[in-house]
């Protein structure tokens, strides 16, 4: 029953000194961070789109199911992307889920430790929530709270030309399972908000071009990839050889694939060669980030691709869009 599993949770939860009223009321209060701006960011994950949950996954293997502990993770990770995307320090997280009304239980309470993993990971209390059950797949919604400092907050309309592209890590092949183990750069965009200049910057999530279109719309720009620069994920490769029928090249499966979460930031050109040229665990101790310049902002709106030979072709948008009437 719903009050069973609700009273449980929350004589899980340990006291967190953000929260004045915590959770088990109708609301969470949550202390506000001295001198900074709340941010507020909310992902939907359903079945069957963003996850194929184990016991429902096809007969072909790919992509690869996932367990409830990993959904739950997920669900948790691509919210705070988002907050890494503004610069923002994580602090709180709401939950809402939709749960299959048979097997629900054993879900919830394995979606709620890999939930309470990554929240512990990345120091964000749970600070809330809701639970109901139909007759439908699980879906899971998230809502991340965080804090950034008055007039810092990075965005995606503040590009400017001249400005150098960078990517945080190689990207592309993530549906062979790297998206079902998202690591938001939080602690990393933080890190380089403090030490360098950053004009604007969008996570990976639905594509590398369609997310940097985004971007350059925004801004009222264009942008110029070196593709020849793109740092292609190894798990890009063995896509492209493992669906050969496709005819996807190990970049085209980079430049569109989505789910990679790394951060595309535009950057004053000297401070993106600084940033390269820094090694990450100076900025995080541990971190898998390998941050590559891959491009330029121009004046002239759209999306070019370099090829190694110096010439310029349009370059189309694609990445994973919602479709709907």
């Amino acid at each position: 029953m719903e009050s069973d599993f609700v009273g449980q949770l929350i004589r899980q939860l340990p006291r967190d000194r953000r929260l004045e009223v915590p959770p088990g009321d109708d609301a969470a209060v949550l202390r506000p961070t001295p001198n900074s701006r709340p941010v507020i960011t909310v992902d939907l994950l359903t079945e069957g789109v963003d996850f194929l949950l184990q016991g429902h996954e096809g007969t072909a293997g790919f992509p690869p199911a996932a367990t409830p502990a990993q959904v739950g993770k997920k669900a948790v990770a691509v919210s705070l992307s988002d907050l890494a995307a503004m610069a923002a320090v994580p602090e709180a997280v709401v939950v809402a889920v939709a749960l299959p009304r048979h097997g629900g239980r054993v879900i919830a309470d394995e979606l709620t430790a890999g939930v309470m993993a990554m929240t512990d990971a990345y120091g964000v209390t749970l600070a809330g929530g809701d639970t109901n059950s139909w007759d439908g797949p699980l879906v899971i919604s998230v809502t991340a709270l965080g804090s950034v400092a008055a007039g810092h907050a990075w965005r995606r309309d503040r590009a400017q030309t001249g400005d150098l592209i960078v990517v945080t890590g190689p990207v592309g092949g993530s549906l062979l399972g790297r998206h079902l183990n998202v690591e938001p750069r939080c602690r990393e965009a933080v890190a380089i908000a403090r030490q360098f200049t950053v004009h604007a910057a969008i996570d990976i999530s639905d594509g590398l071009a369609l997310d940097l279109s985004r971007l350059t719309a925004a801004s009222d720009v264009g942008g110029v990839i070196d593709l020849k620069a793109v740092p292609v994920h190894p798990d890009a490769e063995r896509l492209a050889a493992l669906q050969p029928a496709t005819g996807k090249t190990p970049l085209e499966h980079a430049l569109g694939d989505g789910e990679d979460f790394e951060l595309l930031l535009a950057m004053p050109a000297a401070e993106a060669i600084r940033l390269v040229a820094t090694p990450p665990s100076e900025l995080v101790a541990g971190s898998s980030m390998r941050p590559a310049i891959i491009g330029e902002i121009v004046a002239e709106p759209g999306l070019e691709g370099k090829a190694t030979d110096g010439s310029k072709h349009p370059l189309a948008a694609k990445g994973f869009d919602h479709a709907f009437e």
